[in-house]
């Protein structure tokens, strides 16, 4: 019999109701420390995709670009690799993040297919912005790394659950980047 739970109402109570406290979550406790930082770059990142998208935007670069891809798998695969972290499972994370970072420029292209008035009129330098990504990235493959004991318990997917409603809290991603935070982040728990 569970004690935070009162007795029926035709037994009366021996002694006092014990004293139970709601679980954290309902109390409003902050998410796993180690955890909000990966959800927090993966927005970060994900943040990028709007940029990345304005920079191919009228051109011929693909929103697709596999040498990219491999690049940034290889180099987070290495950094992990450098610290100790498993670069299979690192290599997994960013698959997701690169896939969430591709939806989010989908979206936007067919936006602005859609209404051409919401198109950019400048175009970011996608060298610039791939050195923020790549910063990003580093720092991401670091936190994951000091998480692996976090991403490894039971309590991982909702932990990362209120990791996410924080960071949702504190930079206020649209429904589409929303999303795309989630699905970036579906390999981060083992």
């Amino acid at each position: 019999m569970n004690p935070c739970v009162s007795p029926p109402p035709s037994s009366p109570p021996l002694s006092p109701p014990p004293r139970c406290s709601p679980p954290r979550a309902a109390r409003g406790a902050p998410a796993s420390p180690g955890l909000l930082p990966v959800a927090s770059l993966a927005a970060d990142r994900l943040a990028t995709a709007d940029l990345v998208a304005a920079a191919k935007w009228g051109t011929d670069s693909p929103i697709d670009d596999p040498a990219r891809e491999q690049q940034v798998l290889d180099t987070v695969a290495a950094q992990a690799q450098q610290i100790g972290a498993d670069p299979d499972e690192i290599r997994a994370v960013f698959r997701d993040q690169i896939e969430a970072n591709k939806t989010v420029q989908r979206a936007l292209f067919r936006r602005w297919t859609a209404h051409p008035d919401e198109a950019p009129t400048t175009k970011p330098d996608l060298s610039v912005v791939r050195q923020t990504i790549n910063r990003i990235n580093t720092g991401l493959v670091t936190a994951l790394a000091d998480t692996t004991p976090e991403r490894s318990s039971a309590v991982c997917r909702p932990e990362l659950a209120l990791a996410v409603v924080e960071v949702h809290h504190e930079k206020h991603p649209d429904l589409l980047h929303t999303g795309a935070l989630v699905r970036s982040l579906m390999t981060v728990c083992r």
